[in-house]
């Protein structure tokens, strides 16, 4: 269960993860500098395609991984708008590995494989369903839209 996080949007207000309780969640780490970036342009479009029926994507930033994600919170905005017209969710820079792992990711990476287990890369994707639970975990080069993907989410739906 993830709702008891409280996480900061990149423009810098606290958001509960509470209020996304009864939606289908794909969060994802991300970064502007990864050679995985343009799976941004999969991304936007499987909010576009879900959205209205329940499902958000909540980007999460972080710069773990061969410093791929070095920007400010505005400069991070700002590359995700102009270059991908980035909609869903973003939120604050955070680590999603090791000594200073974010809380949520903390919850995360400690349940059980296949789930679980640490964050390999960039644009790794957890899927939760409408009752908070992590229910698949999709490698960082599975594409958004793979098939796999848009199956897991249209039964979550």
């Amino acid at each position: 269960m993830i709702y008891h996080h409280t996480l900061q949007r990149i423009d810098g207000t606290q958001e509960p993860l509470e209020q996304y309780r009864g939606r289908v969640l794909m969060l994802v780490n991300v970064a502007s500098k990864c050679g995985l970036t343009p799976q941004y342009t999969a991304l936007q479009a499987l909010y576009e395609r879900y959205r209205d029926r329940g499902f958000e994507i909540l980007g999460f930033p972080a710069n773990d991984f061969m410093g791929q994600e070095p920007g400010t919170n505005e400069e991070i905005a700002q590359f995700c708008d102009l270059n991908y017209g980035v909609t869903f969710p973003l939120f604050a820079k955070i680590s999603v590995k090791g000594e200073t792992i974010h809380p949520l990711y903390r919850t995360l990476t400690s349940l059980p494989e296949p789930i679980g287990g640490q964050v390999l890369w960039n644009f790794q994707k957890y899927l939760v369903d409408r009752e908070g639970n992590v229910v698949a975990k999709f490698d960082p080069r599975t594409p958004p839209d793979a098939p796999e993907v848009v199956e897991t989410i249209e039964k979550l739906l």
